[in-house]
């Protein structure tokens, strides 16, 4: 049986049916009852029949859907919360002009990755693109890295999520909230993608909102428009980059929020896993990775500008209390405590509870997702391959909800530090991931041309090409060294401890580790640009579409082409 045909319910190979982009239609759900197709019956469980070397994901997520996964998706308590220490540590001229760099970077990263996804139809791994461009045991360390990160996000995300709740003064122990919030995560998961799906489209519409409302808020009260029992009832200008100033803890102040703003960005890749279970990733991807760039603007550049304009960077209230992040040091919060808008902290904890909770459900399709790759390209285990009728990766999925059960050790009172050591293992995993990324592009691009093609057979380019990618590549490098300066000096001591260390680098001697494990596993290493190809795997593309698209856009003004392009 070819590796490409599918399998009938007797084990025939079968050609499968092709979408105009080359995609397989999804042709079992199709032909699945309603019950069996949103997995609400025990047939849903059984395992899709598939032939055994192909991972047929589900193809039900909408364009829709991955707009608002690219706009507003994974964005929690790393960019409501976290935000308010890096303004502490670094003052708002160092938290804007930080997230500013980190934008660019991001930017660049997830135009690379799209426009290798467009190329290469991979369902549930982009690490494969390091595999192929870099390194094959590079590439297994990116994978189970990714799947480590998101599997170790989960538990942090239901602490956080239990704790959040805690802010209305509810007399519950948190680990009822820990299990009311694990449950409604597993339930999300039975949905398989489409639950997934719906729940980040409905959370990002909040998120998008919220900020927005904020924003407007925040716009009036800086003109000194606030009531008058709130701080914010003159005109208050941006007195507070005067005093107590711009930056605060010079050079190590500007080290240390940036590692802040790489975290806050973490999942923004995600659109591209996602893009996989899409019915036409070629119409639906490109304008989904257009959305990042209002991502950055409107939510992190503008949103905490404001935040810089209305907190004191020296206010110990960001500082929060006990070992875990703490709602009430989330500067949305103080705001509306400080202008005296009765309930419009508790709106603002509201969006925070959401989207740690959103989090927590992309960890799980991320990892999952991940996971499943890696069984199919023989990283992991093959059993990992299991896709059930509905389309779930089943126990890949388990495995990681499993991961979630980790969230009750911190109901011990050692808590805070295991809360600590799992912030270690995934504070850094995704700029190595981000810089796999735009190395894989680089490389891509180089065998590309090598092996006698043109960009103009790319049906989707990254807007900064090669050189957008050479500067994200940068970023990310500026940020490992920063994040190591700091670790060994932090700010308020000459010199940290070896604990202290370990919790702000112990991602890189994780990634160091599976990259020894994926050389003795595969024996294969650097990739030669001749041994690179290009081709196979590469998506069926209707040419026909795409040059009508670009004689179309040949014809239109100057300013119109760079709207597009951007937009």
């Amino acid at each position: 049986m070819d590796k490409h045909d599918i399998a009938d319910e007797k084990g025939t190979a079968v050609t499968p049916a092709y979408a105009a982009d080359g995609e397989v239609v999804d042709q079992w759900r199709g032909g699945e009852d309603f019950m069996t197709r949103n997995g609400l019956n025990l047939k849903s469980f059984q395992r899709r029949p598939v032939g055994t070397s192909v991972v047929e994901l589900d193809k039900s997520m909408k364009t829709r859907h991955l707009h608002m996964i690219a706009i507003g998706g994974s964005i929690g308590a790393g960019f409501f919360v976290g935000s308010g220490g890096a303004l502490y540590r670094g003052g708002p001229g160092t938290l804007f002009i930080d997230f500013l760099l980190m934008g660019i970077m991001i930017f660049n990263v997830v135009y690379a990755l799209g426009e290798l996804a467009v190329m290469y139809p991979i369902s549930g791994g982009f690490y494969t693109y390091s595999t192929r461009f870099i390194d094959p045991s590079w590439g297994f360390a990116m994978g189970w890295n990714y799947v480590f990160q998101w599997a170790v996000v989960l538990p942090l995300e239901l602490t956080v999520a239990g704790f959040t709740v805690e802010y209305w003064g509810a007399n519950v122990n948190v680990g009822v909230w820990i299990t009311v919030f694990y449950l409604f995560i597993i339930i999300i998961n039975i949905f398989g993608t489409l639950g997934y799906a719906e729940e980040e489209f409905w959370s990002s519409i909040l998120k998008l909102s919220a900020t927005v409302i904020f924003m407007i808020i925040a716009f009036v009260l800086v003109l000194g428009g606030g009531p008058s029992r709130g701080i914010y009832d003159e005109y208050w200008g941006a007195r507070l980059w005067y005093d107590p100033g711009a930056f605060k803890n010079g050079f190590k102040g500007f080290c240390s929020v940036f590692v802040t703003a790489a975290f806050s960005f973490s999942g923004t890749e995600l659109v591209g896993l996602a893009a996989a279970e899409t019915k036409n990733p070629l119409k639906s991807l490109p304008g989904a990775i257009k959305q990042v760039f209002w991502r950055i603007t409107l939510f992190y550049i503008l949103g905490l500008f404001f935040v810089g304009l209305l907190i004191r960077s020296d206010d110990d209230r960001l500082l929060g209390a006990g070992g875990y992040i703490d709602v009430n040091a989330s500067p949305f919060v103080l705001v509306g405590k400080d202008a005296g808008l009765t309930g419009f902290d508790s709106f603002m904890n509201v969006v925070i509870l959401v989207s740690v909770i959103s989090i927590g459900v992309s960890g799980v399709y991320g990892g999952s997702r991940t996971l499943t790759a890696l069984g199919e390209q023989g990283y992991a285990p093959k059993f990992f391959t299991y896709i059930d009728r509905s389309g779930r990766p089943l126990w890949s999925v388990s495995v990681i909800l499993i991961f979630g059960a980790l969230a009750y050790v911190n109901l011990d009172a050692a808590g805070p530090t295991v809360f600590d050591w799992l912030q270690a293992l995934s504070g850094l995993a995704a700029l190595f991931t981000w810089g796999s990324i735009c190395l894989a592009h680089i490389r891509f691009r180089k065998a590309w041309l090598y092996h006698g093609h043109t960009l103009d057979e790319i049906p989707f380019k990254a807007i900064g090409g090669t050189i957008g990618s050479w500067i994200g590549l940068s970023i990310i490098f500026l940020v490992l060294a920063a994040q190591f300066y700091t670790a060994v000096s932090p700010i308020g001591a000459r010199l940290g401890t070896a604990e202290s260390f370990f919790k702000s680098y112990l991602a890189l001697p994780v990634v160091m580790f599976f990259w020894v494990v994926g050389w003795i596993w595969k024996r294969k290493a650097w990739l030669r640009t001749k041994d690179m190809d290009v081709d196979t795997g590469r998506r069926a593309l209707d040419w026909d579409y795409i040059n009508a698209q670009r004689e179309e856009q040949a014809k239109w003004p100057a300013w119109r082409k760079a709207f597009h392009k951007i937009f």
